[in-house]
């Protein structure tokens, strides 16, 4: 594959995710309206917090009648993970200057993950910016209609979209945890959702995404080959 097939397939994969995600705003707006905040508000949690677990959280704090104080840190910590993105990211896209905290705004598990999933540098960066810039575009306009629509809707996942943007995702990293060499993903993936299901019913929100994600951790630390010996 040359690097402009490479590119034109990143773009390819970054539209179809961006699509199933930003979709998935249609739900985040409705269900922002139905838990008591405004169209504003519900835009404003878009816009600025732009972390699609994170948003959830926030509603279902306050939703179930919690206070801001209970809502903010729930959301925080589902938003920890974005920031574990940033060294892995960062060396790939190589943003500099005023494009930097653009960067940091659209470094979101999908963005993360088409850009990881290209070697070429230029693939690369045609995912990242196409996935991110993309989701943020259609999370907002659709989060927009969901809110203004509001419960003329009925429930969201009535239509699917409370799966389009996870079925995206799993897609998106079915081939790294089936292809050759992917026992280390398997192992990973499967012990991140024994710590998930195990800690779910016994710990805050957002802590079972964490310390799943401490397994992935763990597991580079211990397969990264033993540095050379000159």
């Amino acid at each position: 594959m040359t690097q402009d097939d490479e590119g034109r397939a990143a773009i390819r994969q970054a539209v179809s995710v961006s699509l199933a995600t930003g979709l998935y705003g249609v739900s985040f707006g409705a269900l922002a309206v139905a838990a008591g905040l405004s169209v504003p508000q519900a835009m404003a949690l878009s816009l600025l917090m732009f972390s699609g677990g994170s948003q959830f959280a926030f509603i279902g704090v306050v939703g179930a009648g919690g206070l801001a104080g209970a809502a903010i840190p729930t959301a925080g910590l589902l938003g920890v993970r974005n920031g574990l993105y940033g060294p892995q990211v960062a060396p790939l896209i190589d943003s500099r200057g005023w494009r930097r905290p653009l960067a940091a705004h659209v470094t979101i598990d999908e963005s993360t993950a088409v850009a990881t999933a290209h070697k070429a540098p230029h693939a690369a960066q045609l995912g990242f910016w196409w996935t991110g810039v993309g989701v943020f575009v259609l999370w907002n306009v659709f989060t927009l209609v969901g809110a203004v629509a509001g419960d003329r809707m009925g429930d969201p996942a009535r239509y699917g979209l409370d799966a389009a943007a996870a079925a995206a995702f799993l897609a998106l990293v079915w081939p790294r945890i089936t292809g050759p060499g992917s026992r280390l993903a398997q192992t990973v993936a499967a012990g991140a959702v024994v710590v998930a299901l195990a800690l779910t019913p016994v710990v805050p929100t957002g802590i079972p995404v964490l310390l799943a994600a401490l397994v992935a951790i763990v597991a580079g630390l211990v397969a990264r080959e033993p540095e050379k010996v000159a």
